[in-house]
């Protein structure tokens, strides 16, 4: 993931961000599973900030916690938020422990920043991410998964306009089931895939309410 601490990758990757085929539609139907009272959001790998701005949009009145570990993301959360004081930017590498956040949360999201993890350690992220959730708070996760196949892996990488080659070396891709299960397995319900297109996907649950 050391490609993510320089200016370069991250700008690289903002400014080809808008242009990633059907993405609008995998963070609209994130929105869709937000709870109409989630108050208090974290976002895990947050960019510059683009989910967690959508989130508060439809969810007015929220607040919550952006975490990312690139200089340059951290940077643009904070110009983006910079009039905002119910937003705290943090910088944290996904790669270790969740810290201490200050409570816990009705919603924790995010988009495109756990594939770069080893699978062993999404796993160990799930469970902290259950640990932080409060009862029937949401989990949404927009992945980049795996695919199937090798044929239909290259297929994505075309429509990105992209050579195997310059497939982004830190992507650690991990298919949906394999997900799904550990997901279920940590202790989340109404565990599904909500949305996918070819390697983009939406994963989500739920803690159990008391």
């Amino acid at each position: 993931m050391s490609e993510w601490t320089t200016v370069e990758h991250a700008l690289y990757y903002l400014s080809r961000a808008d242009a990633i085929p059907h993405r609008t539609e995998g963070e609209a139907a994130l929105v869709e599973q937000l709870p109409a009272n989630a108050r208090r959001v974290l976002d895990l790998g947050a960019g510059d900030g683009r989910l967690f701005a959508l989130v508060k949009l439809a969810r007015p009145g929220g607040a919550g916690v952006v975490l990312d570990f690139s200089p340059t993301m951290l940077e643009k959360a904070r110009e983006h938020f910079a009039d905002d004081e119910s937003v705290r930017v943090v910088e944290h590498d996904l790669g270790q422990p969740l810290p201490n956040l200050g409570g816990s949360f009705d919603v924790i999201v995010s988009c495109f920043a756990i594939h770069h993890l080893e699978d062993g350690r999404k796993r160990e992220l799930y469970k902290e991410v259950f640990s932080l959730l409060e009862p029937d708070g949401v989990f949404c996760n927009l992945e980049h998964v795996s695919s199937p196949t090798a044929r239909l892996h290259e297929r994505f990488l075309s429509t990105l306009g992209l050579a195997p080659k310059e497939e982004d070396p830190s992507n650690q891709l991990l298919d949906v089931e394999t997900q799904l299960g550990g997901l279920r397995e940590i202790g989340f319900v109404d565990v599904d895939c909500h949305w996918k297109w070819l390697e983009l996907a939406l994963l989500g649950g739920v803690k159990p309410g008391t």
